[in-house]
């Protein structure tokens, strides 16, 4: 989802989700929507350390219901969090695109260029959600070391 950086846009997206506007929630979706990867909880707490740990948790719990963020997850486990295209649902994501973690730089990247490619299981199997993750270099690691 493009979202520009003012605030009538953010306050707009959480009516539209049903959510009380609150400086808080106003200042994830910022920060979020400013960055090029997925962040987790805890980079989120180091820039906004007025916010305690609850209260952000349960503002990214809320948004990630909301279908306004999605959670990856890192080489380590570590969950992050990304904001949605404009058709993600409340309990319903649409964020099946290649997920590439960076084994350098450790960033996760949302490519949603890259559509899933189409997976035909077995009768009785009803897929739910689906997940690609690539590992490998990403273009600004590359441009920083030399090629082999």
């Amino acid at each position: 989802m493009t979202l520009s950086k003012n605030k009538f846009d953010f306050e707009e997206l959480l009516n539209r989700h049903h959510l009380k506007k609150t400086s808080p929630r106003l200042r994830v979706l910022s920060m979020m929507s400013s960055k090029s990867t997925a962040t987790s909880q805890p980079d989120l707490e180091s820039v906004m350390n007025d916010i305690d740990r609850v209260t952000l948790y349960r503002i990214l719990s809320a948004f990630e219901e909301k279908g306004i963020i999605h959670k990856v997850f890192d080489l380590n486990g570590t969950a992050n969090y990304a904001m949605c295209l404009s058709n993600c649902e409340e309990n319903h994501h649409h964020d099946e695109h290649l997920h590439f973690n960076c084994s350098n730089c450790k960033n996760v990247y949302c490519l949603e260029e890259l559509s899933m490619p189409a997976i035909n299981v077995p009768a009785g199997f009803k897929i739910e959600a689906l997940n690609l993750y690539a590992t490998g270099i990403c273009p600004k690691c590359s441009k920083k070391s030399p090629a082999k």
